[in-house]
């Protein structure tokens, strides 16, 4: 099944995915924060507060862009089509700054990972959402060409 205007599922499955990534990645560093012998209890603490605030951010902006992609496949509106790509422009840019902090700062492969999947999931749905903003509320349909055949019939 491809998808060529249906932003509503690419939005759900963006959402669905990245929840569980930023699940493992929450996990993970609360993990690695408190297993580390010179931090105390308190950092351990604080970390485990942050990751489960910042889940919770993570979760909900996703849950906005869904009700968005929904909103825009639903009514097949241009308006509603460029406020989803802007809402994944701003996902693509904290995406790609993550992976050049990752890149620099050698951060963990879970996150980069997260950060990579994130950033190509936000392309996809921004291209589902041109296409439906290029449709101005019709059909989207595939440009083909139709043959004609040029063979002479037989007499």
């Amino acid at each position: 099944m491809r998808l060529t205007y249906e932003t509503g599922p690419a939005t759900l499955i963006q959402f669905i995915l990245l929840a569980f990534l930023n699940i493992v990645n929450a996990i993970y560093s609360i993990i690695a924060t408190c297993t580390n012998g010179s931090n105390t209890n308190a950092n351990c603490a604080t970390n485990a507060l942050s990751s489960v605030v910042f889940y919770i951010l993570v979760v909900f902006w996703f849950g906005i862009i869904c009700f968005i992609g929904f909103a825009a496949q639903n009514k097949r509106s241009k308006r509603m089509s460029q406020i989803l790509i802007a809402a994944e422009l701003s996902v693509v840019a904290v995406a790609a700054f993550n992976i050049k902090q990752g890149i620099s700062n050698h951060t963990n492969a879970i996150s980069m990972f997260t950060s990579l999947i994130d950033l190509i999931l936000a392309a996809w749905v921004i291209s589902l959402a041109f296409r439906l903003m290029r449709a101005k509320g019709g059909r989207v349909v595939n440009r083909r060409r139709i043959q004609h055949d040029k063979s002479t019939p037989e007499d």
